[in-house]
């Protein structure tokens, strides 16, 4: 059964932290409520923690220098980021020296590139295409091109690798807004693909990030223990993902997902409900 917890009560209990980044920590352009406390208080008792993201638009080093501008003395060493999955999957698909196409910023194409794919135009032909981020580039432009070129490769006979390290459909902005996310691109894309070759069930995304396995494997190697607990704001991604893997999670209110126990199925259900990252604020759940 989902209890109400406190930061401390979860501190307290387990050894070890995943925290997402957007909608935990962060919202456009301002730490949230107890995050830096939070950050600083880890960092002073050397508890162990990740940053568990789906953002692959920037790498650990740049969101580290942003997490630093608003407060949060995050090293890069304590950030695991989707775009960071790209390696180890182009190895296991032998995707190295491929030609990939990549919509996002130059952090995603830098991804790309690490994981040792060559990024081409949008309008060129290509051998894999990457959805990084849904912002720093041209979107109209670049989805227009992209799938364009992907009709046309497809048409002549040749296969195309289709992969998103970040998987959300929305992520939360400041002010209670939200905005479309790297998975929504993906959908859409799929959407296309089934529209013009509906006979082609193979045609979709592989989808990296959180709610998916190798993020949290990685996670928890890292940390070297099970004994930790997910905090996020979302159900499908956050609280699904580290459940399956056997790790408590902890839904943070104010994010994306709404809470209604008589509606959210038993794998989406978080251990915890937690008011804020803001300590002595909530009643313990125990």
């Amino acid at each position: 059964m989902t209890a109400r917890a406190d930061i401390d009560d979860l501190l307290a209990r387990y050894e070890a932290l995943l925290l997402d980044a957007l909608g935990v920590l962060v919202a456009e352009g301002a730490a949230l409520p107890g995050a830096p406390e939070l950050v600083t208080r880890l960092n002073a008792t050397g508890k162990p923690y990740l940053v568990v993201t789906n953002d692959a638009s920037k790498l650990p080093e740049a969101a580290s220098a942003r997490f630093r501008t608003l407060g949060l003395d995050i090293g890069p060493e304590r950030i695991l980021s989707s775009g960071m999955l790209l390696a180890p999957h182009f190895a296991a698909h032998d995707l190295a020296g491929s030609r990939v196409a990549v919509l996002g910023p130059p952090g995603s194409v830098r991804y790309v590139e690490l994981a040792g794919g060559v990024p081409v135009a949008w309008d060129d032909c290509f051998d894999a295409l990457a959805i990084g981020d849904e912002s720093g580039f041209p979107f109209l432009e670049g989805v227009d091109a992209a799938l364009s070129s992907l009709f046309r490769i497809l048409d002549s006979g040749r296969g195309v690798h289709l992969v998103v390290p970040n998987p959300d459909l929305v992520y939360p902005r400041a002010g209670g807004d939200f905005g479309i996310a790297a998975g929504s691109m993906a959908l859409m894309f799929e959407a296309a693909l089934a529209l013009r070759y509906p006979e082609r069930a193979d045609l979709a995304f592989v989808r990296l990030g959180k709610p998916y396995p190798a993020i949290f494997e990685e996670a928890l190697a890292r940390l070297g223990t099970r004994n930790a607990l997910m905090i996020g704001d979302q159900l499908e991604t956050d609280v699904r993902g580290a459940l399956a893997c056997g790790v408590d999670a902890a839904l943070v209110a104010g994010g994306v997902s709404r809470y209604d126990p008589a509606a959210v199925p038993a794998d989406r259900q978080p251990t915890w409900l937690l008011a804020s990252l803001v300590a002595d604020e909530g009643a313990g759940g125990h």
